[in-house]
């Protein structure tokens, strides 16, 4: 593997890093649009990103992309998450790719271009209250009327569904077929009359997670994805322009870089925090995961870019990289004692309160996107070729 960029994939590199310092105020609006004013931050954000063509830079140039490579595409990646600005959407990274494979040339033409363009935001209607991981079990009921399909059930962790333009959602149109078959994909207007939802606060006093509820609302047979019935196979449907988690590596750095200054910056007892006992290597292997996360993130990217596919490489990045960022929560708020339990509305925590709130935001790390447990089964089964128990 030569994990060494082109000068060309260099000199965008640097393009990518003076935009997004001209163009994004700071890392205080997250990933999460957990508020109004974080939505619109990161919409105006994205509508910059879609005029330099960099929103979909991944996509075919037929459906608004650029076509780039994945390693071009890992470095945007890498740079926007570098200082923690919004670059991606449910309309990117999963219903564009879909329905580029499974879409009606009808559908292409009506819901690519806005995505492209930054005009429509997407939220997904998959996991259910007794449906997460076994995500299958669905119970969300889809019953054809005419022209229609009428959707009846309740979806769980909606990200983003006070804000969105549309959902894909999952539902299941034939009961009494095995779990896998009889589910059908579907895209519905979030203003349908019968949509309805209720934030949830999570433990970081944020509600970007949802709960939503669908009471006999119509959705039009041109919006499902694919065949009906073979939903799941539609929606396990992924291009995979980018999915060597680098943004979980990057946002690992980035903390580790913060922690170090203010052990340098710091005294505690008339001795600098640096020279405390076990600071200096503490910080020193959170920096040595952060490369080995780093690594493995381009290995997936250098696969894809050699034509392959990164299967259980994807879950190694995606525990590895998950899991450091839990570490570096956690040593990090061990590292500011008990200032480290401050939130960051407090005028005495370290480091804004970044801290804090890391700890407890990256507790669903391990979770969304496939479980921690999930990507060892997968690793374990693909990756070393153990028997399932």
């Amino acid at each position: 593997m030569d994990f060494r960029l082109s000068v060309e994939d260099e000199q965008f590199r640097g393009e990518v890093r003076r935009f997004v310092e001209a163009n994004w105020s700071g890392d205080e609006a997250g990933f999460e649009a957990s508020s109004l004013e974080v939505y619109q931050a990161q919409r105006r954000f994205q509508s910059k990103l879609a005029a330099q063509g960099w929103l979909t830079l991944a996509w075919p140039k037929e459906y608004g992309g650029m076509s780039a490579s994945h390693i071009r595409q890992m470095v945007f990646q890498e740079e926007v998450g570098r200082v923690g600005a919004p670059a991606s959407n449910g309309g990117i990274n999963l219903v564009g790719p879909c329905l580029m494979v499974h879409g009606t040339e009808a559908q292409k033409r009506q819901f690519l271009p806005p995505i492209a363009h930054g005009e429509a935001y997407w939220c997904q209607g998959f996991s259910e209250p007794g449906s997460g991981s076994d995500l299958a079990s669905l119970q969300m009921r889809a019953v054809r009327d005419g022209d229609d399909f009428v959707l009846n059930g309740q979806k769980i962790w909606t990200s983003g569904a006070q804000f969105a333009d549309w959902i894909h959602v999952l539902a299941r149109t034939d009961p009494d077929a095995p779990k896998h078959r009889g589910i059908t994909y579907f895209m519905a207007e979030m203003n349908s009359p019968g949509i309805s939802f209720r934030p949830i606060e999570q433990i970081n006093g944020r509600s970007g997670f949802n709960e939503t509820f669908f009471d006999n609302v119509r959705v039009p047979a041109s919006q499902v994805i694919g065949e009906v019935n073979r939903g799941w196979y539609a929606a396990t449907t992924t291009l995979d322009f980018e999915r060597s988690g680098i943004g979980f590596v990057v946002g690992a750095e980035r903390t580790v870089r913060r922690l170090v200054d203010f052990a340098r910056e710091t005294s505690i007892g008339g001795a600098p925090l640096k020279d405390h006992p076990g600071v200096r290597e503490k910080l020193g292997e959170l920096q040595i995961e952060a490369q080995i996360a780093r690594w493995l993130a381009y290995r997936v990217a250098w696969m894809q870019g050699q034509g392959l596919i990164p299967n259980y490489q994807s879950s190694m990045s995606k525990v590895f990289g998950t899991e450091l960022n839990q570490r570096v929560a956690a040593a990090g708020v061990n590292l500011l004692g008990l200032y480290g339990s401050l939130r960051p509305d407090s005028a005495w925590a370290p480091l804004q309160g970044q801290l804090e709130d890391m700890y407890l935001s990256t507790v669903s790390f391990t979770i969304a996107a496939g479980s921690s447990e999930i990507q060892r089964n997968i690793i374990a089964t693909r990756g070393l070729g153990l028997p399932r128990g």
